[in-house]
């Protein structure tokens, strides 16, 4: 049975941002998703998206990336960072989906994360947005935001991911990736949160904090003996 608090998050969550399902990054084909969220480790979407409007025009099939020469690829994607070691994944990893499953992204995890540059984030991005399997991703908005509104303690994406499979709903877990991800970029950013704009703050653990502190600052201020004694 849910809490209290995640129930009045979700419900939050889903008036502020709706309960339609988007995908951040571009794409037409599986295996173009596949290539993109791989290229979107440690490198914004908006980034990805601009490398692979002229990539997927070049590489236009699996076999084209399964047969690219390593450095011209490099080239092409330098600019999403770690471009030498993701042109040798996305290379090895197209040269087995054409071996092991014929061309096929496959849907199960393991399968997935057998893939080079494949990990549990790049296979649940697939899981759920391909196939709508019930999937949590823990990028870094949502390890950030889910850790200041006390769903989880962890540090570590893996540990993340099952805690909060264990505490939402399985039927929110793609919505609660989308969402969160909204809400990481526009309010609960890394630097200088906007916690007095947010509508989540009266459950989030972080943000409590924050008020109580401006609070407490705020009355202090109002004391004129001890502004004086400053």
């Amino acid at each position: 049975m849910l809490n209290k608090k995640i129930t009045n998050i979700i419900s939050a969550l889903n008036r502020e941002y709706g309960t339609k399902n988007r995908v951040f990054l571009n794409h037409e084909t599986p295996w173009q998703l596949l290539i993109a969220t791989i290229l979107s480790a440690q490198c914004t979407d908006d980034r990805v998206n601009q490398v692979t409007s002229k990539l997927f025009k070049k590489y236009r099939s699996i076999e084209d990336f399964a047969n690219a020469d390593q450095e011209e690829l490099e080239k092409d994607i330098h600019s999403t960072g770690f471009y030498k070691n993701k042109a040798k994944n996305i290379i090895a990893c197209t040269k087995r989906l054409l071996s092991e499953y014929g061309g096929i992204v496959p849907r199960d995890i393991d399968d997935l994360i057998s893939l080079a540059g494949v990990g549990r984030k790049t296979a649940n991005v697939i899981r759920g947005n391909i196939y709508n399997e019930p999937s949590i991703v823990v990028d870094t908005h949502v390890k950030r935001v889910s850790r200041r509104l006390g769903l989880t303690k962890e540090e570590d994406p893996v540990k993340i991911e099952f805690d909060l499979m264990e505490k939402l709903p399985k039927a929110q877990w793609i919505l609660y990736n989308i969402q969160i991800i909204s809400h990481g970029r526009a309010i609960c950013t890394a630097r200088s949160p906007k916690c007095e704009e947010c509508f989540l703050k009266e459950f989030c653990t972080y943000g409590l904090k924050v008020g109580k502190k401006i609070s407490k600052n705020e009355n202090k201020s109002k004391n004129p003996l001890k502004d004086e004694l400053k």
